[in-house]
């Protein structure tokens, strides 16, 4: 469309990358709630007696201070990469996915059931056949909200809640009968846990001893495929038509339904090859807890990415160290396991009101500009 034709809302849209006029916005107003965050854990730390800067020194040595820290720090910021790509998709279409964490799950279950029922399979075969299954299963979790929104106008932020705990339950499910380990059945230990996965089915390390796998190549390319989905093809414009003016795109003829179920399912599918890259690249094989909250802390990693794949990166990375050295920090320091749960949740609480407000400043600096067009 000619310049001098496009709409405003065309305008917008045709923009890619990142607008330099907004990272006080979309970049540091976040990366302030990080800060704002770790002083107010500060003073919980005073209140036990406990030296903050020993503290926080603690947990960025645990973080970036070794070899293997940091590769831990990038083994945990390989899902929240994968899960913040697909929360980037749902909240431009202006659907709020908290799924992740069912998602996750259902992606990890079939990831591991495909492993142990095509053990036959060598690895260059089995491997992306557990991915696409992930992905399949993790999309499915996700359409299923998508749908009741498009055509019911159920909430999505309620169906995703309860899609969460059936996938908690289904895993318990799973855990305790077909997919139980059958040597602990033997045993009598009755584990909840599969048998370990056939080793061509687990995901190559990329430095050995240390966990981290090619998994992380994975996560970073989908980053990069999301961006381009988003900024370079017509369905990811339509996408983010939707996530701005809803109105204005089914008067475009958009059909917003559609879209905002689609955007669901693709969040969903990424989320559920994170939960498939977390099984066959880490823990090898299907146990409970394997989400660790990544559907939740990868919201957060997105918000402060500023809702954009390539500015998620570095977001990733950052709350992969900071989980990482928490646990170091909790080691060093002794703290209780509560007031490291308490300042991760004090971040995820400061970074989501900044970026409520600076969503807010950004509307009214839009409809000052508006009024002053006018006049």
């Amino acid at each position: 469309m000619p310049p001098e034709t496009a709409s405003p809302l065309d305008r917008k849209l045709e923009r890619g990358g990142f607008d330099w006029s907004k990272v006080v916005l979309n970049g540091l107003l976040p990366l302030a709630g990080v800060v704002v965050a770790l002083l107010v854990g500060a003073v919980f730390l005073l209140l036990l007696k406990v030296n903050p800067l020993t503290a926080y020194g603690a947990l960025v040595n645990g973080a970036i201070g070794t070899k293997y820290g940091f590769m831990m720090t990038l083994v945990k910021a390989t899902p929240l990469l994968l899960v913040g790509a697909g929360i980037c998709i749902a909240f431009r279409a202006n659907v709020i996915n908290i799924g992740g964490e069912g998602q996750i799950i259902a992606g990890a279950i079939a990831g591991a059931w495909i492993p142990l029922a095509f053990s036959s399979l060598p690895g260059w075969a089995l491997v992306p056949f557990s991915c696409l299954g992930g992905f399949a299963a993790g999309a499915l979790w996700g359409f299923i909200p998508g749908i009741l929104k498009a055509r019911l106008r159920v909430n999505e932020i309620l169906s995703t809640i309860m899609m969460n705990a059936i996938a908690v339950q289904l895993l318990n499910i799973v855990l305790q009968g077909v997919l139980m380990d059958p040597e602990g059945v033997a045993r009598g230990t009755f584990l909840a846990q599969t048998a370990q996965l056939p080793p061509q089915s687990w995901l190559i390390r990329l430095s050995p001893p240390t966990l981290l796998h090619t998994g992380a190549l994975i996560a970073l390319a989908m980053a990069v495929l999301v961006y381009i989905f988003l900024w370079r093809t017509t369905i990811g414009y339509n996408i983010r038509a939707v996530g701005l003016n809803p109105d204005a795109s089914r008067y475009s003829g958009i059909r917003v339904p559609f879209y905002e179920a689609l955007s669901l399912t693709l969040a969903g599918g990424l989320a559920g090859l994170a939960g498939v890259i977390e099984v066959i690249g880490v823990q090898h094989r299907l146990m409970p807890g394997l989400t660790s909250g990544y559907g939740f802390t990868g919201i957060v990693a997105a918000l402060l990415g500023g809702l954009h794949p390539l500015g998620l990166i570095p977001a990733s990375v950052l709350f992969g160290g900071l989980l990482v050295g928490a646990d170091r920090m909790q080691r060093a320091v002794q703290v209780p396991s509560a007031l490291v749960t308490a300042i991760l949740g004090l971040i995820v609480l400061f970074v989501s009101g900044a970026a409520i407000w600076s969503r807010r400043w950004a509307a009214k600096r839009r409809i000052s500009a508006a009024r002053g067009g006018q006049s």
